[in-house]
């Protein structure tokens, strides 16, 4: 069965749940155990697909670093290492640049070894007494068996059905497939009562029901029809994108998830970071068109939009968006106007030269249904989020390798009536806290922007909040969650792999469309400690590239990489998801700055909130 049940760190938390205490309180009690691990030392090399690899990598920097005969499908035949920069592989977020750079020498691979700190380490976790103010229970989207080390869950994406809320898919990167031939790397876990279960997809051969598909995962409903669709990093299209639909996405069979053809042929799998939305409010102009944003690094890392008029029948119409590399972040729309609005990043060549590299976000709009778009805003430079770097890279921690959690300071869009949203990270340079979340608003769709708004209340400089997402409901109101160190220890507590606690979830929202926000409180159940990433087939630097957040009528969905299960005794990437209901009550807000037609900054976009008490916590349905 699933590794839930080998480890009393995990029994543990499944017994100390989110209770209510009265109407108004709920109880949060985290019981952490001292946890005794022998110092493992894992003999990966001589594994199936990892044996495969590593005579691949000898191949390709003994034969001229020209990669022959080579097994696994990520990997081409015939690729020239010496291409690696030209091509712009080094920087490309899909799994299989990823595999390349391994296979090429230029990076390291994933796994644990003896130096790693995995050896005898205990940790007691203490109880918290405190009002919870978002979320429910937190929800394991891994269900069934796994197979060490191809064990990584993470980069998550996650939708509900409007028309019943009660089905709700959440899309994934899934390594269990990532290195079988054919390669299965994508995965995706279904609820269908609202939230509270989720079974993870597992076709009859043990895999997903998407092979020949990897990494960035999507996944949308198009409501006209009744049917869900997954894009994906897709063989069928030459590992461009493509993906399955269905109308009965619980049932993981063939004849329920059948593929539909590509959106994007790549001559060579250089489509990385691929974004979707769907209009689904019939009162728009666009209902029922599917919108798809992808960065390709065979047209000089430039963004490209297509989308479908048709219900997904056909994807046509694609729409060069960049004429320089610019980062996709993510492709969202206005529910009400069915405007559509993509975030960039101008990465400015990254982390080559190390932490402090500035960054500068820009939303880009569509007003015809993605026929025509304006770069529509450009923002103040800013300091990426970062505490290492390596390659082209940033990274959130230098442990277990520099560069550990490679992120470079993106977030997510929405909109609503005209109404922009933005969420990133950025690092303060004068006090090096190493990142915090910041949230920008438009008033005029997305042409002038508010000064930076600090949504974390934390500052403290050893503490790091990083890689936050967003979402919008129906009725305007906006949920903002990211990854937080403020009650683990910090980068000192955060031991890749190991039961020591690093990080917890938090979130923060607004009632009023933007106007105002309440104060930030935890959203996630447990303090996870920091995954290590075992499989040595994925590049040692990932952890996640994002999460998509989505919102229904009565809930926001928001799914994150947690590290809280441990298997052969070490705590790696699960992907996990909760909900916060859209009717809760409003404490005090804080208010977000006015929009100025030429927004100013500190290099860092710092903006400190006014402190705020706590919020009085509803009872949940």
């Amino acid at each position: 069965m699933k590794k839930k049940h080998t480890s009393q760190f995990q029994h543990h938390v499944a017994s100390t749940r989110r209770i209510t205490v009265s109407a108004f309180f709920r109880l949060r009690v985290l019981i952490g155990l001292f946890i005794v691990l022998a110092s493992v030392c894992l003999a990966l090399s001589g594994l199936g697909a990892f044996s495969a690899l590593s005579a691949t990598m000898a191949q390709a920097q003994q034969q001229n670093k020209i990669i022959t005969n080579s097994k696994d499908p990520l990997l081409p035949n015939g690729f020239d290492c010496s291409k690696i920069h030209e091509l712009g592989i080094d920087k490309q977020m899909n799994f299989r640049a990823g595999a390349i750079m391994i296979a090429c020498g230029q990076a390291q691979r994933g796994g644990t070894s003896a130096s790693s700190p995995l050896g005898v380490l205990s940790q007691f976790m203490k109880k918290l007494f405190s009002p919870l103010a978002y979320g429910g229970t937190d929800v394991d989207l891994i269900t069934g068996t796994e197979t060490f080390p191809e064990v990584s869950q993470s980069t998550t994406f996650s939708w509900g059905n409007p028309d019943n809320p009660d089905q709700i898919v959440v899309a994934y990167f899934d390594s269990r497939g990532a290195h079988a031939n054919p390669i299965n790397g994508s995965g995706a876990s279904v609820s269908t009562d609202g939230g509270l279960t989720f079974t993870r997809l597992t076709a009859a051969d043990g895999q997903s029901p998407f092979p020949n598909t990897g990494g960035d995962p999507v996944v949308i409903y198009n409501r006209p029809t009744g049917t869900w669709y997954t894009v994906l990093e897709d063989a069928a299209c030459g590992y461009g994108l493509g993906g399955y639909k269905s109308t009965t996405p619980w049932d993981p069979s063939p004849a329920s998830w059948t593929h539909y053809g590509c959106v994007h042929s790549s001559s060579g799998g250089s489509d990385e970071r691929a974004s979707g939305w769907s209009d689904m409010n019939p009162s728009s102009p666009f209902y029922g068109r599917m919108y798809v944003s992808w960065g390709d690094f065979g047209r000089g890392g430039n963004i490209f939009v297509r989308y479908s008029t048709d219900n997904g029948n056909t994807w046509t119409n694609e729409r060069q968006i960049t004429t320089t590399f610019i980062r996709n972040v993510q492709i969202t729309g206005d529910l009400v106007t069915g405007d559509v609005y993509l975030a960039g990043m101008d990465e400015d060549g990254g982390c080559s030269s190390g932490c402090g590299t500035s960054r500068s976000n820009k939303i880009y709009r569509s007003t015809d249904g993605g026929n025509t778009w304006t770069n529509s805003y450009t923002g103040p430079a800013f300091v990426g989020a970062c505490r290492s770097a390596v390659g082209y890279f940033c990274g959130m921690y230098s442990s277990p390798v520099a560069g550990y959690w490679r992120y470079m300071g993106g977030g997510q869009p929405a909109a609503y009536n005209h109404v922009v949203h933005y969420v990133y990270s950025a690092r303060d340079p004068g006090t090096s806290d190493p990142g915090d979340v910041f949230y920008i608003r438009s008033t005029d769709s997305g042409v002038t922007f508010s000064a930076p708004f600090q949504l974390n209340s934390n500052t403290d400089p050893a503490k790091a909040q990083w890689m936050p997402n967003l979402s919008v409901s129906p009725s305007g109101t906006l949920f903002a969650v990211w990854y937080d160190e403020r009650d683990g220890g910090g980068a000192s507590t955060c031991i890749a792999g190991s039961n020591s606690p690093c990080y917890r979830m938090y979130a923060r929202r607004s009632n009023d469309n933007g106007v105002t926000w309440l104060p930030d409180d935890a959203f996630s159940d447990v303090v996870s400690p920091l995954p290590a990433q075992p499989n040595q087939g994925i590049i040692p630097t990932y952890v996640s590239d994002y999460d998509y957040a989505s919102a229904l009528a009565t809930k926001h969905l928001a799914s994150w990489v947690d590290g809280r299960v441990p298997i052969n005794g070490t705590y790696q990437p699960d992907a996990f998801t909760d909900r916060e209901p859209v009717n809760t009550p409003t404490p005090t807000p804080t208010a977000t700055p006015t929009p100025t037609a030429t927004p100013t900054a500190s290099p860092t976009g710092r903006f400190t909130p006014i402190p705020r008490p706590r919020p009085t916590p509803a009872p949940r349905p």
